[in-house]
């Protein structure tokens, strides 16, 4: 019963994240073949900032929340430290019970403003989850959860170029115990760590000067999860970010920013057993690829996953996704935001935009943002995130006042 159970568990939270649906003809239905992960809730933008803009941020100016999108920003931040704390109700037209937390901060270290360390907490509740026994009476229930803990650090290499890495902690737990049997399930833990780059410089275009930034973020590069003691292990969602930013005044104290993010999952595909012959040696050549689909360890999994997709350069292009966005911001005070975030259909066919707006103080800046899914009955569409950060810089000088 067990195992039974936190399968169905594990496959139910990954529907529930992946939140796409594929188109029901029949050419769709055959190619459709999404990257199978666990601990799904990690790919979760946790604030409103870039969610807003269509789930980007790897090259965007740095801001508390960078530890998700690009850690090496904090270097060039330009506060001495910050909080930030952004809650996420998670698809909230199906139910009111799941939600995404998180918490990120940042502090530079030295006198050369050269360095900075960094940490977040991020909490994935799934709600409350029952399970029956074979007359459909409840026997138990339990509230699900995944979390990750991290700590990074990025310094400067030069006056235009930082790198960063963080080191994480991920625990996911989603099984079942059997109460009458006695047997327990424990979760699952993982380790993984982040490289990631930053590269900002000033252009001068016409009589302005304006602000051009590239980054990039490899995250999740670890061990995998193995669930049910080791019996269902799982790779983690490695992924490869890269984007830019340009930023230009458009008057005095008005600027506009426009940003591309690419994405892709460094996780080789899972065999399916459609794309082998239908017979005896078939069956044979496809529990074969998928026994090395499971052995296969994270790092080899990460250069299979650009070689490994039976459609071969074309579906390998189709696990490419990405967000288009812009910001435009008010003498630093007032932001408008919107953006748009792109999957193939084949792969998970999320599609949406996604609208928002921030106001500053010196002390604290409010985000809020809302996801518009264009993809039909998407359980993504009307998601909200609230984001409030806190500038160290900003209450220093409102306590020095006092």
């Amino acid at each position: 019963m067990k195992t039974t159970l936190l399968k169905s568990t594990i496959l139910g939270v990954a529907c529930l994240l992946v939140a796409g649906q594929a188109k029901a003809d029949d050419n769709i239905k055959n190619e459709f073949n999404p990257i199978e992960t666990g601990v799904t809730s990690l790919s979760i933008a946790p604030d409103a900032r870039g969610a807003s803009m269509g789930d980007l941020g790897v090259a965007t100016d740095p801001d508390v929340n960078s530890q998700f999108w690009n850690p090496s920003k904090y270097a060039f931040a330009y506060s001495q430290g910050g909080v930030s704390l952004s809650y996420t109700p998670w698809l909230r037209k199906l139910v009111n019970d799941i939600f995404l937390a998180n918490v990120s901060g940042y502090w530079k270290l030295g006198s050369n403003d050269n360095q900075a360390i960094s940490a977040s907490l991020r909490y994935f509740s799934l709600g409350e989850v029952t399970s029956s026994d074979p007359s459909n009476i409840t026997t138990q229930s339990l509230n699900p959860y995944e979390m990750a803990i991290d700590v990074g650090y990025s310094r400067k290499l030069s006056e235009k170029y930082s790198m960063g890495v963080v080191f994480r902690y991920i625990y996911s737990d989603l099984g079942f115990s059997n109460s009458y049997a006695g047997d327990q399930t424990s979760g699952a833990s993982a380790f993984a760590a982040d490289i990631s780059g930053y590269y900002t410089f000033y252009p001068i275009v016409g009589r302005n000067e304006c602000q051009w930034s590239w980054g990039w973020n490899i995250s999740n590069i670890g061990t995998k999860v193995d669930y049910n003691n080791g019996e269902d292990p799982a790779f983690l969602p490695t992924n490869l970010r890269l984007g830019t930013t340009f930023m230009f005044p458009l008057a005095d104290y008005h600027n506009l920013a426009i940003s591309l993010d690419l994405n892709k999952l460094l996780v080789p595909t899972r065999p399916r057993e459609s794309d082998y012959p239908d017979d005896a040696e078939g069956e044979r050549q496809y529990l074969e690829a998928l026994q090395e689909w499971q052995d296969m360890s994270p790092i080899s999994g990460i250069f299979k996953s650009f070689s490994d997709a039976p459609g071969g350069m074309k579906e390998e292009l189709r696990e490419i996704t990405y967000s288009l966005g812009a910001e435009y911001s008010y003498n630093q005070q007032f932001f408008l935001r919107a953006g748009y975030y792109h999957e193939s259909q084949f792969k998970g066919n999320r599609q949406y935009f996604g609208i928002g707006a921030g106001f500053s103080l010196n002390v604290l800046r409010l985000d809020a943002s809302y996801m518009i899914a264009t993809a039909q009955q998407s359980p993504l569409d009307q998601t909200l995130r609230f984001s409030l950060s806190f500038d160290m810089d900003g209450l220093r000088e409102l306590l020095g006042k006092r």
